[in-house]
């Protein structure tokens, strides 16, 4: 059945623009355009709205960009965005729109993100802060302390209280406080014990024994593996008899603690303890104090009775042969290409200038030649070794264990250096050790930490603290460029012996030179003494 304004169906209609719109003959027509009447321009927009409609059927998804006029003005559609609060479409079709935008979103992943400014204290309140902190505390610190012996005691009492302590302390005073404020008979019961039990156990910590304690270590410097064993002695020096007694005694990163017995007047109970000594380094020991406090763990005080005393343990070495110098070859010393006025290696004659010292006058040259002559000497300088240890975990193979090698090989040259009774340096991440007796050396040596360091800044420290060293050993491992040792080597004289300590459990063991640096390979610590028998310090 046919549609009664004479128009298609409305599902295969489609008005276009240009049935809407006179011909151009007929526009050009002596008339001018003609009038479209009401009910015409009705017609049009239902053709267009349609068809509009009949698109949207067909492809419910797609943006609608379909123009329309009407009294309004022209109209233009854009794809929307999800929105919340004001600004929202309320169109009749808004529900629609935003159905498929919705699940075009969840399809496509994509969620709307708001970034918050970050919240910045200006400068000038910070400022102003840091200034005010530092003018109140200017001013505290002189009062604190003109009042330190009447705050101090006070403190330290609240110190032995602990945790347990606070906690039972508080749970007192809280039912205290409800007792008072509801007349709990029961609550009250609980506070009065809970504060008696803390008061006597502060009375119980004031308690002050006399004791004398002494704590030894033997002996005082050890190699690593070597057995360190330490003994505590403690001794009552009052007239009564003395209750049983905690004492501690901190050994590197554990304590050692020991319940002594009861003891008369003047009697002295000692109790053996061993310090460990599997790793390199220095193994603080004490001070030894005794524990005052309850059963219950409420209050402990602590009294200091000893000093603090250290362990060093002193890195592995071996025994190596003599370096091929010492005090017999020094005595006339290294000859070196500078040339000097006074020394003992003779070097040539010259003309005489004013100014040298006519002990040096060689009278026969000068007779000889009718001119006055003098004698021209090369300086000469003492042996002098210089060790530098990279202690950089990375550019060893075993890491930390590498680096222990590498100390070991270290101080197992500077020993063998100072028997030969040649001047000694070393410098290991900061400590140094210069012209000193071999304990000394090892102490320094133990004190030295593994990580990262400036290499070439460790060198440029050694050639300041030996810039007459005859020899330069750095003890490096097989990751570490050569480029950067030649670099740092460098820093020494020219005629100084320059020798790269390379240690690597993977290469074979062996002696090759490059350019100016000799290099030896060692795989452990009984291979120096094979590098160093083919004489490459010599």
């Amino acid at each position: 059945m046919s549609d009664p304004t004479g128009l298609p169906d409305e599902a295969e209609s489609t008005v276009r623009r240009s049935d809407l719109t006179p011909p151009p003959a007929a526009r050009g027509g002596g008339g001018g355009p003609r009038p479209v009447d009401a009910d015409e321009r009705t017609s049009a927009r239902s053709s267009r709205r349609g068809g509009a409609d009949a698109k949207e059927r067909q492809q419910p998804k797609a943006p609608r960009t379909a123009r329309r006029k009407g009294p309004r003005g022209p109209r233009i559609s854009l794809p929307r965005l999800r929105t919340t609060g004001p600004g929202r479409d309320d169109r009749p079709d808004a529900p629609r729109a935003r159905t498929a935008t919705r699940g075009r979103t969840r399809a496509d992943g994509n969620t709307r993100t708001i970034t918050l400014p970050r919240v910045q204290v200006p400068s000038a309140l910070t400022d102003t802060g840091a200034r005010i902190l530092v003018l109140t505390g200017s001013r505290i610190r002189p009062i604190a302390e003109q009042t330190r012996p009447v705050w101090h005691p006070v403190v330290e009492v609240l110190r032995w209280v602990s945790a347990l302590g606070w906690t039972v302390l508080a749970v007192g005073l809280v039912a205290w406080w409800l007792t008072s404020r509801f007349a709990w008979a029961e609550l009250g019961m609980v506070a009065a014990a809970c504060l008696v039990l803390v008061l006597a156990c502060v009375l119980l910590a004031l308690d002050r024994a006399k004791v004398r304690i002494r704590a030894d270590v033997e002996p005082a410097r050890v190699t690593v593996g070597d057995p360190a064993t330490g003994r505590v002695a403690v001794t009552n020096g009052s007239k009564r008899g003395m209750l049983p007694l905690l004492v501690e005694l901190p050994v590197g990163e554990t304590a050692a603690r020991f319940t002594l017995p009861a003891l008369a007047s003047g009697r002295t109970h000692e109790e053996l303890f061993v310090v460990p000594t599997h790793r390199r380094g220095v193994v603080p020991v004490g001070p030894a104090t005794t524990v005052h406090g309850d059963p219950l763990g409420l209050v402990r005080r602590t009294v200091e009775w000893t000093e603090r005393t250290e362990l060093y343990v002193h890195p592995r070495t071996i025994s190596l042969d003599s370096l091929g110098a010492g005090l017999l070859r020094d005595l006339e010393g290294e000859v070196t290409p500078d040339l000097s006025m006074s020394d003992l290696a003779f070097h040539a004659l010259r003309e005489y200038q004013p100014g040298d010292d006519r002990r040096y006058v060689h009278w026969r040259s000068s007779a000889k030649h009718g001119r006055l002559l003098v004698r021209q000497f090369l300086d000469t300088r003492r042996s002098h070794l210089a060790v530098v240890v990279d202690t950089t975990p990375e550019v060893y193979t075993a890491d930390e264990d590498g680096v222990e090698l590498g100390i070991s090989c270290a101080a197992s040259l500077a020993v063998r250096s100072i028997l030969d009774e040649q001047d000694t340096t070393v410098v290991c991440h900061g400590e140094t050790a210069s012209r000193t007796t071999a304990p000394l050396t090892l102490d320094s040596l133990s004190r030295a930490q593994v990580g990262d360091l400036d290499l070439y800044a460790s060198v440029g420290e050694a050639s300041a603290l030996a810039p007459d060293a005859s020899i330069a050993v750095l003890v490096t491992g097989v990751d570490r460029p050569f480029i950067q040792v030649q670099r740092t080597l460098d820093q020494f004289e020219p005629e100084v012996v320059k020798v790269a300590l390379v240690v690597d459990p993977e290469v074979p063991v062996g002696v090759r030179r490059l350019g100016s640096i000799v290099i030896l390979h060692v795989r452990e610590l009984t291979d120096l003494r094979r590098v160093l028998f083919s004489g490459a310090l010599t």
